[in-house]
């Protein structure tokens, strides 16, 4: 069963936009001392808007940070940096600028995130977690193995 919960009763991390990459894309770069919060080399739903959308969570190459890479229709994408990443239009449509903040929250850890712009409320619709063997075999069946 699902449950609508407000940005108010999750726990809540400030982030700052980066741009990353040779594309110089908009990443948001998630603080060393909230790392815990976030599963490394995993892609992660994240709600941006009100729309679910998938994004990968990446080490930065230079840094003791985890960069929250983009917002992506479907896991595959955020995978493969494919399709379009909505993150920028989403800072342009909330007036963020790279070096300012966002807020990350977390929904359910390791699972579910929402992004918000600071000052904004936000309500997500939770769900429980899928079982990690289940989660295994769909990302199987995505790949056509």
């Amino acid at each position: 069963m699902a449950d609508r919960v407000s940005s108010d009763a999750v726990p809540t991390v400030r982030a700052t936009l980066v741009k990353h990459g040779a594309m110089d894309r908009l990443r948001v770069e998630i603080p060393a001392d909230e790392m815990d919060r976030f599963p490394a080399g995993e892609v992660v739903r994240v709600v941006v808007d009100g729309d679910t959308r998938h994004a990968e969570i990446k080490r930065h190459l230079t840094d003791d940070t985890y960069l929250l890479a983009g917002a992506f229709d479907t896991p595959d994408e955020a995978r493969d940096r494919s399709g379009e990443d909505r993150l920028a239009a989403w800072c342009e449509d909330v007036n963020r600028q790279p070096g300012g903040s966002v807020l990350v929250d977390v929904v359910e850890e390791g699972f579910l995130y929402g992004l918000r712009a600071p000052g904004e409320k936000s309500f997500y619709t939770a769900h429980e977690a899928p079982d990690e063997s289940l989660a295994d075999i769909a990302e199987q069946v995505e790949r056509g193995e």
